[in-house]
């Protein structure tokens, strides 16, 4: 398992890496750089400013070393200031991380307790399973911004009951999780159904039928975790598309989230605050695959 972990931890780095560097000489291959964003800000700036900008902060240089320069930088933590919000990098990206951390980690608990739930029901339950099926149609169906907007119209405005949006408390967090979870609830809810079916049919769990076992302690000690594997895989590919995607919750709650910042980042020309919100969204996501791995060969000691 360390040799493992250690192996994936190499490949992260290196992924990263190239990811960087790929990514910054795409940006660089853009037309326009901030010194001509800051001149056709400022008409007062003329040609011999604009060199002057560019020598001072290592334009004129290749693109290799500038990058080589952004890379040492970033490696001794100087994450270097946001144009676009003239602030420090590191304090746009720590608050807006957590962010979408806390509110990805409440909407998947929210989707994978209804999803298995809902897959239990239709294994224990055969005739109950188009019900469920149905349900999951209907989850997958609706979309993220008219489920978002209805909410708000009936707790918030009609009902007075919670906040349209912004920060705060539990009560801030309430509908934008019941959105993003329903939104996510339709695949967890078919493939636990899938896996569960599957599970259910296997030998030992008729041999565990037939010494007397109970519905619940088969289904939670005995097929769940052969079913959790693929569920597990799912968890870590939701992890890294909401720290990133989230995009029309965030904005519709007022929610100031990674993919809020991402957005705002990429239309205000911001290139060094995108290219660090890209790399903190791959590195999040290369991590919660590397957990999923490790918790499906905890589950599973055949994968090791």
């Amino acid at each position: 398992m360390t040799r493992l972990i250690l192996s994936r931890l190499v490949q992260i780095a290196v992924t990263v890496a190239l990811l960087s560097l790929c990514a910054f000489l795409l940006i660089a291959a853009m037309p326009g750089d901030p010194i001509d964003l800051a001149i056709a800000a400022d008409p007062r700036l003329g040609a011999e400013d604009a060199a002057r900008m560019r020598a001072l902060h290592g334009l004129d240089q290749p693109v290799i070393a500038r990058y080589l320069a952004w890379a040492g930088a970033v490696l001794h933590g100087n994450f270097g200031h946001s144009r676009l919000f003239a602030q420090p990098v590191a304090q746009l990206l720590g608050p807006a991380l957590w962010n979408s951390l806390q509110l990805l980690g409440l909407a998947l608990s929210l989707a994978i307790l209804l999803g298995v739930g809902l897959g239990a029901v239709a294994a224990l339950r055969p005739r109950l399973g188009p019900l469920v099926q149905g349900v999951a149609l209907f989850a997958q169906a609706v979309p993220a911004f008219w489920l978002g907007l209805l909410l708000i119209i009936l707790f918030a405005v009609t009902l007075g009951w919670l906040p349209a949006g912004g920060e705060g408390g539990w009560r801030f967090l309430v509908l934008p999780i019941a959105t993003l979870g329903f939104a996510h609830l339709a695949s967890y809810a078919r493939h636990a159904t899938a896996a569960l079916t599957a599970a259910m049919a296997e030998p030992h769990i008729r041999t565990a039928r037939a010494q007397g076992a109970g519905e619940a302690r088969i289904l939670f000690r005995e097929a769940l975790p052969n079913a959790g594997v693929p569920l597990l895989t799912l968890m870590a590919l939701d992890a890294g598309a909401l720290v990133s995607g989230a995009l029309i919750t965030e904005t519709i709650f007022a929610r100031p989230g990674m993919g809020k910042l991402i957005y705002d980042a990429v239309m205000g020309n911001d290139f060094n605050l995108a290219l660090l919100a890209l790399i903190v969204v791959a590195l999040v996501t290369m991590l919660a695959t590397l957990a999923a791995d490790l918790a499906q060969r905890w589950l599973d000691p055949r994968l090791a």
